[in-house]
């Protein structure tokens, strides 16, 4: 049977743990690197297009919002108006 071994040293020192911090950050430089070169980035193009439904999709939301808060709103004081002629 296999045994597996930790990376972390056993001893609990934080001096070995600090130390093995600049290694770290290297690898993750480096891994980095590499999953950049392999992002397909969108053309300008595509970047106007789906910026353009965004702007588009957020001025719709607000207006239904917009819309629903007048309509509950007017709701609200007309019931209390009623509720207030009792």
């Amino acid at each position: 049977m296999a045994t597996e071994t930790s990376a972390l040293p056993q001893n609990g020192g934080s001096l070995s743990k600090v130390s093995g911090w600049p290694a770290a950050i290297k690898d993750y430089i480096h891994e980095l690197q590499a999953e950049m070169r392999r992002v397909t980035w969108p053309s300008p193009k595509q970047v106007r297009a789906t910026t353009g439904v965004v702007i588009a999709a957020v001025f719709l939301f607000a207006a239904y919002f917009a819309a629903v808060d007048f309509l509950l709103g007017r709701a609200v004081n007309q019931l209390f108006h009623t509720l207030a002629r009792r």
